[in-house]
């Protein structure tokens, strides 16, 4: 009982210590992933498939990363699975909503067209795969990227905080969590109710994976420098000192 009054104590501290604007970034990231992986991308190529996840899954991916290096992997997994307990809670908000009677913006545009208007609802609403893919899919590849983040930055002897160890550790763990997710969520989802072929969803994974991965070392030279910035001003330190860890 006193572990688990602790861990709450410890737990209850790093919410306090993430900066809040970085911890609701990642919170809608990961919200806005999800109901986009709803929508399948038309692709005039037989063996790609993708869905329009991709536009905002590597803001969740730098989150993680930048998160993992100033707090650690346990810290940054614990913050994960907050983040998709908050994505459950909207997701049982919307549904809630979709079945409240009623009609949306473009029902009218479009003619009064019933079909839409119950299209939309099904789609905010969400459907009980899409919504376990998504949180199976996300937890699974949080899991691995945070910690091969952490076990990467530990081969670095030398300099561990230079740019060099950061993009080492990000690139290579970004490049196996992004893979972990798109796989997961293409083989529970895609593959039994979106009629994708192993091959697209092997095809899916890799190239969502590479194209997550330009973007997000794009916006790499960022999560270094918040990095650094939180180092620097001592962000964190509470929570440090209550689990016994340096900065």
């Amino acid at each position: 009982m006193k572990r688990v009054k602790q861990f709450f104590a410890n737990y209850r501290t790093l919410l306090r210590s993430v900066p809040p604007l970085t911890f609701a970034l990642f919170i809608l990231s990961v919200f806005a992933m999800n109901l986009l992986a709803n929508k399948s991308l038309n692709i005039p190529l037989e063996w790609l498939a993708l869905d329009a996840g991709i536009i905002v899954s590597w803001v969740a991916f730098l989150c993680m990363d930048v998160l993992t290096k100033h707090f650690g992997p346990a810290a940054a997994t614990l913050l994960s699975v907050t983040a998709i307990a908050v994505n459950l809670l909207f997701c049982l908000i919307l549904y809630l909503a979709s079945l409240i009677p009623g009609t949306w913006g473009a029902y009218f545009d479009f003619g009064e067209l019933p079909v839409l208007n119950d299209a939309l609802d099904s789609t905010f609403g969400g459907t009980w795969y899409v919504v376990l893919g998504s949180t199976a899919a996300f937890v699974l590849s949080a899991v691995v990227n945070n910690f091969s983040n952490r076990g990467i930055g530990l081969l670095f002897k030398k300099n561990p905080d230079g740019f060099a160890a950061y993009a080492c550790r990000t690139y290579l763990s970004t490049a196996v969590g992004q893979f972990c997710d798109n796989l997961t969520f293409a083989l529970l989802v895609s593959h039994f109710f979106f009629g994708w072929t192993i091959v697209q969803c092997l095809t899916c994974s890799a190239t969502g994976m590479v194209a997550e991965l330009l973007i997000e070392m794009l916006f790499s030279p960022l999560g270094y420098r918040v990095c650094g910035a939180w180092k620097q001003r001592g962000v964190g330190r509470e929570y440090f000192q209550a689990v016994g860890k340096e900065a």
